[in-house]
């Protein structure tokens, strides 16, 4: 058998803090972990430490928050760790960084490589519409997610899953994975891996408030899935007389109901909307600055009648 594994780890939100939470859980050490600096969250805005960080403080870990990476010093314990474990990190690794621990750099992927490589896989997969998706252990390299799989998990798609459902689960798949992984390069000292099909290569680009506008001329599975994908981040959207609604929970709705973006229907059961194929029944939203709230608490509070329309949004 090997000697014990001392690891470092790179990761920031609680897609990565399940994953060290395994790691240390197994019994590994972690010499040190990275994770991006302390940004402003809630109605406050306040300064809030990345879930990674809360935990490895909680654990008693070293923390380093570096803004960039470009040109940072590794510290002096090159020869005392073999593995760097990344997840969700944030920041692309140099190949300095890469080439720090003894054993390079692993990767924890949520998708099936090389489907979806790139910074929002699940929430491209969502869009998509995949019947699965998973977790893929990889070598890191230079390339964006190009790297050799040592190991794959496949994570099935429900069929009302959400940005957020498929997130918890595809993280606890990514602890295992890792785990596993780690053990196993523990007990041989080596690990087998396959070179990734480039041309079968996808990517999932960053997700901003633009991908989460909704298009009203779209169909209403596509619609579907662009709520489901976004929720709870960044939150899918729409406009209605200027005002912003953000969309939690809808279903789609076939047949033929007239104008896309006309509010067909509004009841306490859901808004009711023209899509440009089926129709989407609104059942969660939310103004800005306002509340979550189910369609009947919001029609309470700001009625909507039959007939009024959503702002157009071409494209």
């Amino acid at each position: 058998m090997a000697d014990a594994l001392r690891l470092a780890f790179a990761g920031t939100p609680p897609f990565a803090a399940t994953a060290l939470a395994g790691i240390l859980d197994a019994g590994y050490e972690v010499a040190l972990v990275f994770t991006q600096p302390d940004r402003p969250r809630g109605r406050g805005h306040k300064a809030a430490p990345s879930a990674v960080k809360a935990l490895a403080l909680e654990r008693g870990l070293a923390v380093l928050q570096p803004v960039t990476l470009k040109g940072l010093s590794m510290p002096p314990i090159k020869n005392a760790v073999d593995v760097l474990v990344v997840a969700a990190y944030g920041l692309i690794l140099p190949q300095a960084m890469l080439d720090w621990p003894r054993r390079g750099a692993i990767n924890i992927h949520a998708s099936l490589l090389p489907r979806w490589r790139g910074a929002a896989p699940i929430q491209h997969a969502l869009l998509a519409g995949d019947k699965e998706t998973g977790i893929s252990i990889m070598q890191m390299d230079a390339g964006l997610d190009t790297g050799p799989v040592i190991a794959r998990a496949i994570v099935p798609v429900a069929l009302r899953d959400t940005g957020g459902a498929l997130t918890v689960r595809l993280a606890a798949a990514g602890a295992a994975a890792i785990v596993q992984t780690l053990a196993a390069l523990e007990a041989s000292g080596r690990l087998a891996s396959h070179p990734q099909d480039a041309a079968a290569a996808t990517y999932a680009g960053k997700i901003g408030r633009p991908q989460a506008a909704i298009r009203w001329n779209d169909d209403a599975a596509t619609i579907d899935r662009v709520v489901r994908a976004f929720n709870p981040t960044p939150g899918a959207f729409a406009t209605l007389d200027g005002a912003t609604i953000k969309i939690w929970t809808a279903e789609p709705t076939s047949g033929s109901f007239g104008t896309a973006g006309a509010i067909v229907g509004a009841d306490a059961n859901g808004l009711l909307v023209a899509c440009g194929r089926g129709a989407l029944l609104v059942r969660e939203l939310q103004r800005a600055g306002g509340k979550r709230l189910a369609a009947a608490a919001f029609l309470a509070g700001h009625p909507i009648v039959a007939g009024a329309a959503f702002d157009a949004i071409s494209g």
